[in-house]
């Protein structure tokens, strides 16, 4: 009896071993995408207080990890970026796709464009 529970406790043990191994090597397979947003804010108290909340909040409910979000924004070289700019990673682009398409973020974003224009536009990062 006791070679039974050591059997099928090696079995359980070798499953989560591969189960981790091969969830470690998907998320090592794909590139990241950013999907990066400049901002001209017509309304920042309607911007802070309504917008940003909501669309924070969407963004992590479909996936996305702010990376970086703000007013300080250097211009390097060629025509300055808007003077608000954010970066969201996301583990590919039918997730960003997902997330516009989602009711939430419409609804979100017709918010948003009472306070603000926006432009954003992604790109594919190197792969992991």
């Amino acid at each position: 009896m006791k070679t039974r529970y050591a059997v099928a406790s090696a079995m359980l043990i070798g499953v989560a071993i591969g189960a981790v191994a091969v969830e470690g090597i998907r998320a090592q397979a794909g590139a990241p995408v950013y999907y990066i947003v400049e901002t001209e804010v017509t309304s920042l108290d309607g911007y802070l207080n309504e917008y940003v909340p909501r669309v924070e909040a969407s963004i992590k409910a479909f996936g996305g990890r702010i990376l970086a979000s703000g007013t300080k924004v250097a211009n390097v070289e060629g025509d300055p970026p808007k003077p608000r700019v954010a970066i969201v990673v996301w583990d590919d682009v039918e997730n960003i796709q997902t997330w516009r398409d989602s009711a939430q973020f419409k609804e979100t974003r017709i918010l948003g464009d009472k306070y603000a224009k926006f432009r954003a536009f992604t790109i594919e990062g190197l792969a992991r």
